[in-house]
């Protein structure tokens, strides 16, 4: 099945997602990342959010407007990454129903293809997976597929990520960098 390579690099995502997730110890949860502006605690809300919508938007068609902010704020609650855990697999439940990735999702900046978004998805959560592990001091190696997956994702619109807001501007990787390096550098990381 043509869905089935993204599904696996979904799921491959948040395993490193979830496996930093699971590192982090009670004193870091207020550590800095590299998101400007953000903690660890905000950092894996974010992440949280993104897939606590992915049930609304995939399974019953709705629209970012329809749930209006039902899901904004801190909603890590007394327990991060059980509430974390929670989302992940309710997101990977989603995306798996037959004909997901078939379907269409109404996002911000429009309907989307529901293929396209899972992509997104899974990019960003590779590389928050490394926000995560340089801000604990965890491994930051990412794997090769995911990271060749990610490169392939962004590259047609990582200009236009700074103008979001949500990322600092493309830097020159340096000499010799490695295809994770580079990665980074597109988004506006130094490794």
């Amino acid at each position: 099945m043509a869905d089935q390579p993204l599904l696996a690099r979904y799921a491959e995502a948040l395993d490193l997602f979830t496996e930093r997730v699971h590192a982090i110890t009670p004193d870091q949860w207020a550590a800095p990342t590299p998101c400007t502006e953000w903690t660890v605690r905000d950092l894996v809300n974010h992440l949280a959010v993104e897939q606590m919508w992915v049930p609304p938007l995939v399974t019953d068609g709705s629209s970012l407007a329809d749930r209006g902010e039902a899901l904004e704020g801190d909603l890590l609650g007394d327990d991060p990454v059980a509430t974390w855990d929670a989302a992940a697999a309710d997101a990977r439940t989603a995306f798996r129903e037959p004909g997901a990735l078939d379907r269409t999702v109404d996002l911000s900046f429009g309907e989307t293809p529901a293929a396209h978004y899972c992509a997104q998805m899974t990019a960003d959560a590779v590389v928050h997976a490394w926000d995560l592990a340089r801000a604990i001091g965890a491994d930051e190696r990412i794997p090769r597929p995911l990271v060749d997956f990610s490169v392939r994702e962004v590259a047609p619109y990582a200009v236009d990520l700074e103008a979001s807001g949500l990322f600092a501007a493309p830097v020159e990787p340096p000499p010799g960098a490695d295809a994770q390096t580079k990665l980074l550098a597109l988004l506006g990381r130094q490794a």
